[in-house]
């Protein structure tokens, strides 16, 4: 007898979305000749009882010391995990391709060799790829043991025969299992590896680093998909055209996630920004239309350059572009000085460049991108020494901006007298008048 109707589900083989009949095309992940049907046995209502009962534990049983963590000896990374990996943790570090993820995790795994057994997984590439990597880069590695494998249950029992200190799987996407019918790489696979890693790390104690690619919209084999499973999740953020990397913490169950880590991209690989201010305005330009300002990344603060250019428009719609900062936010600034600072703004194309390849997402940087503009539209260099910090909102006041004081604070350290805020200026009018008087 054939199968009945109401025991056969259709689901994909590559995100594991579930359809009541057969399509040809996934409705939830795009993909063609992925929907597939499989058996369904109902879901029993009552309790199994043959399954055994799980143990309880009281808090006041545990030891309640500090755990020891693994610090790695590079500053700048043990300070974003929160002083050091915790053993048994289950890491997972995502960025786009190409961004240095992989160059990272070697220099981590080189600084840990010296007195931790470590192992580097790599299903992408061979062990001679590898050390003509750590060749190119100046390290040794000599003691670091590596696996070529993709398949999980072979890494599994690699792993807890040789109980090493440290695991770095790259990639996560290029892992399989057995246990999962569908194709390496797919959201199924991923998460099918992502949990067994999840239970050798847990059950024997081995720190495990999963690295992760992510494309623009990061949901391409899914690291954002692994985000609930992981302890610590980091995002290794940049340009790869420009120098600087951010280490960004997005979820930590050891430690804050308002902390990043600065590094800039050499030959030698990744090297630790111990003082990113002095980095990012030792090349300051001195044209008009430049314009410092003190941004938060995390808990430290920084001062970036944000450039304008202001050119008239040629014909046809005044075009409004950005490169590191919010084009909508851009679009919002330039309406306030055009209505509130009485700028003819709209016959002029306006470009605004945050330099160094920095992303800045919160509204402190709006002072600042209005005096660059209102710098290159008049074309008078805003004097040295001036450090523009405030959120600009649409009445053209400037609005008070978290955790001020520290923001000055830097900028007094690195030699910086003028400080423009909302407790010198309070709307864009008299803040144009300070810095750009005659």
């Amino acid at each position: 007898m054939g199968m009945s109707i109401n025991s056969v589900i259709f689901a994909c083989s590559n995100c594991d979305a579930q359809f009541p009949k057969w399509t040809g095309r996934c409705t939830e992940c795009g993909q063609w000749g992925t929907v597939h049907a499989s058996a369904e046995g109902h879901s029993s209502k009552t309790i199994d009882k043959s399954v055994p009962e799980g143990k309880t534990i009281l808090f006041s049983s545990l030891d309640n010391k500090t755990q020891t963590r693994i610090e790695t000896g590079i500053t700048e990374f043990d300070r974003v995990m929160g002083s050091g990996l915790v053993p048994g943790s289950l890491v997972l570090l995502g960025g786009d391709p190409g961004i240095g993820k992989s160059t990272l995790v070697l220099q981590v795994a080189d600084k840990l060799a010296a007195k931790e057994k470590i192992i580097y997984v790599s299903g992408e590439e061979s062990a001679e790829q590898i050390n003509l990597r750590l060749h190119r880069l100046g390290l040794n590695g000599d003691k670091i043991n590596f696996l070529a494998e993709e398949n999980v249950e072979v890494i599994g029992k690699t792993l807890l025969k040789q109980k090493p200190a440290l695991v770095i799987i790259d990639s996560i996407q290029t892992m399989y299992t057995p246990d999962a019918e569908s194709e390496p790489g797919s959201i199924t696979q991923v998460k099918a590896a992502t949990v067994k890693f999840l239970e050798i790390a847990k059950k024997h104690n081995i720190t495990i680093i999963l690295v992760g690619h992510v494309t623009k919209e990061g949901v391409v084999a899914g690291p954002r998909m692994l985000e609930h499973l992981v302890d610590v999740v980091l995002y290794l953020e940049g340009d790869q055209y420009h120098e600087f990397r951010i280490l960004r913490g997005v979820k930590n169950r050891f430690g804050n996630t308002n902390e990043v880590g600065i590094f800039e991209m050499q030959d030698k690989g990744l090297i630790e920004v111990k003082n990113p201010s002095e980095i990012f305005i030792n090349t300051r330009s001195k044209n008009s239309g430049s314009c410092l300002c003190a941004v938060l990344e995390g808990k430290r603060t920084f001062l970036v350059e944000v450039q304008a250019l202001v050119s008239k428009t040629v014909f046809g719609y005044p075009v409004r572009k950005s490169s590191g900062f919010d084009n909508n936010r851009l679009q919002m600034l330039v309406a306030v000085l055009s209505k509130r600072a009485k700028l003819p703004l709209g016959a002029q194309d306006i470009h605004v460049n945050i330099v160094g390849g920095l992303k800045i997402k919160e509204p402190a940087a709006d002072l600042a991108v209005c005096l660059a503009i209102v710098s290159a539209f008049a074309d008078k260099i805003i004097p040295n020494g001036s450090v523009a910090i405030g959120e600009v909102g649409l009445g053209g006041e400037v609005r008070a901006v978290s955790r001020l004081k520290e923001r000055i604070k830097e900028a007094k350290k690195l030699g910086f007298k003028n400080i423009i805020s909302a407790e010198q200026a309070a709307d864009i009018k008299e803040a144009i008048k300070k810095i750009l008087s005659p």
